[in-house]
């Protein structure tokens, strides 16, 4: 039996179910459900010969095309199909829930698929989705402090307390500066990255406080949700002040011993703030093994950056908090105390 189904439905009802998104592998690699399988009908390539086909000859035309490319394939479908559904119950889906998904329905259903979902309007209505789900009212709490606070690793002693936090720059796979990508696995698209975010948040209740890490507008080359970053920007900021040296030791101890390349290609991403002297001198400072070094000079031009965005808040909107050294532990703690003692 096929059914035709909303996303919401599917989000809410039957999101433990398999589903394919039979979109061609460049559209699946541009941004996708999180968990949804790619079971192609079409290469990237058929797929655009199609689209002559249609546009250039005729509807019927490109039908005929596509059946071409989709005869030899079917057992094919059925058997990757079986491998996600063995108690024959799946959803399918393609762009706009047109004639892909449809037609890849109608094959499972007539070879032993007991229950097929087809997603009304396809991944376009997904995405609609995401994107109006971050028009939410969130309580956010802003945590926000100079390159080497530890504010990644505070949020995480946070949610070890069993509280709501969202880590960006996990999501991102990366940490945000010029040395952010150095060590991590390659970014999502900005579109993919919204897909994870939101599935990271839909199961929050958005009723109640959300920790999240200040960040610009961008993380590396993926781009925030406009209204979630609006959101964050009219937030109180709790911000982190550590002495410089502090945070320069804990960024040697999390950089400090990656490839000597990577941290120099690094460094002349950002010698035109940095400065001839002050970049000469960092490299220098990486061929002799003196992290610390390269630590301190980097963080002059990061601190400026950040201090440039902070004077762009309104000053009532945020809290400063002086702390010795980068404890995520001993740090976390007190800010959880602080807020506890401000909600009274």
């Amino acid at each position: 039996m096929i059914e035709r189904i909303t996303i919401d439905t599917y989000l809410k009802k039957h999101s433990k179910i398999s589903i394919i998104d039979v979109r061609s592998p460049g559209e699946f690699q541009k941004g996708h459900i999180p968990n949804a399988y790619n079971i192609s009908l079409f290469s990237d390539d058929e797929r655009a010969r199609v689209g002559t086909a249609y546009k250039q000859q005729s509807k019927t035309k490109a039908i005929e095309l596509g059946y071409v490319f989709v005869a030899p394939k079917l057992e094919y479908f059925i058997e990757e199909s079986r491998k996600l559904a063995p108690n024959g119950t799946i959803a399918v889906h393609c762009w706009r829930g047109g004639m892909r998904s449809e037609a890849f329905a109608k094959h499972l259903s007539e070879n032993g698929f007991k229950q097929v979902f087809v997603i009304e309007k396809g991944y376009k209505a997904f995405r609609n989705y995401v994107l109006s789900y971050f028009d939410n009212k969130f309580k956010l709490i802003v945590i926000g402090g100079y390159t080497g606070s530890g504010k990644t690793e505070i949020l995480a002693e946070i949610a070890k307390q069993n509280k709501q936090v969202v880590d960006l720059e996990l999501l991102a796979n990366h940490k945000g500066s010029a040395f952010g990508g150095i060590g991590q696995l390659q970014q999502p698209t900005s579109e993919f990255f919204e897909n994870i975010l939101f599935q990271a948040m839909r199961s929050m209740n958005i009723n109640e406080p959300i920790w999240i890490e200040d960040e610009s507008m961008n993380i590396g080359k993926i781009f925030l949700p406009k209204a979630l970053f609006d959101q964050m920007r009219d937030q109180m900021v709790y911000f982190i002040d550590i002495p410089r040296i502090e945070r320069a030791k804990f960024l040697v101890e999390n950089y400090g011993n990656q490839n000597d390349e990577a941290l120099k290609e690094a460094i002349y991403k950002i010698s035109r703030r940095l400065g001839p002297q002050n970049t000469k001198e960092a490299i220098e400072s990486i061929e002799k093994g003196n992290f610390l070094k390269v630590a301190e000079l980097s963080l002059i031009y990061y601190d400026k950056s950040y201090f440039r965005g902070l004077n762009s808040r309104d000053s009532n909107k945020i809290t400063t908090f002086e702390f010795e050294k980068v404890d995520e532990v001993e740090n976390a703690k007190k800010l959880l105390e602080f807020l506890k003692i401000e909600a009274k």
